[in-house]
């Protein structure tokens, strides 16, 4: 069988796994290896019943947490409810940013001049968002300049760093729907993706990842930690 999933953490009411990227969060075809979540019913058997807590879009990688529970998922919901929830995470963007730290601050709403149904934008009448940034390197490379960041949301909206850093003019590489050509999402979609349209994206998938997670629960502050997937490492490594 093909490995499953890289382990951060397991314990008797919780499994913390390093999502790769392409894999989507909840099935949606029958094979038992489609999902994260069927792939942690493969792993636990008979052991749990499992949910997840938190959840990423497919193409984006990292920190996901399973509760082995229905009672343990319950708890870890309401946790999450409160948004008393710390999460970090790591992007590498088109271009230099020039200031070190920043704060974007853009309500989101539905994107009403898109073909996409499911793109979201900036928009005065769109609920508030906001997500801190700092720069933790700026390189070069034959395709352009790049910036790695870490990314802090502050708020915890559908696709949310990925449009902030798109409206600020600086989009994650690889990004097929906020980069700068939206049909290389439908492209995606509609299984028309070309090898030049793939050349043009740099990257299989775009370059986000969920670093870390930290909540308080039971009395105790919980932080789980993965590390980017060597694509993700490889891209900013060259030409450093």
């Amino acid at each position: 069988m093909d490995k499953l999933f890289d382990i951060i953490h397991e314990d008797a009411e919780l499994l913390v796994v390093n999502k790769p990227a392409d894999l989507v969060c909840h099935p949606t075809k029958g094979d038992a290896l489609s999902s994260l979540i069927s792939r942690a019913r493969v792993y636990l058997g008979n052991e749990g019943t499992p949910r997840l807590v938190n959840r990423l879009d497919r193409e984006t990688s990292g920190v996901t947490i399973i509760a082995k529970t229905p009672e343990v998922a319950g708890e870890l919901g309401r946790v999450w409810e409160t948004r008393a929830v710390e999460k970090q995470y790591l992007a590498i963007v088109h271009g230099h940013l020039s200031d070190e730290t920043g704060v974007i601050n853009g309500p989101l709403g539905k994107d009403e001049n898109s073909r996409v149904a499911i793109k979201d934008c900036v928009r005065p009448d769109g609920a508030p968002a906001q997500t801190e940034f700092t720069v933790l390197k700026r390189f070069e490379r034959a395709e352009g300049t790049f910036s790695s960041l870490r990314v802090v949301p502050r708020t915890g909206r559908k696709h949310q760093i990925r449009i902030h850093l798109a409206h600020l003019g600086f989009p994650i590489v690889g990004d097929k729907l906020y980069g700068a050509d939206e049909d290389l999402y439908l492209a995606l979609v509609e299984r028309r993706l070309s090898d030049e349209q793939r050349r043009r994206l740099l990257l299989p998938n775009h370059a986000l990842h969920a670093s870390a997670v930290r909540f308080f629960w039971r009395e105790h502050w919980r932080e789980f930690r993965g590390e980017p997937e060597s694509w993700f490492l490889g891209f900013q490594m060259v030409g450093c």
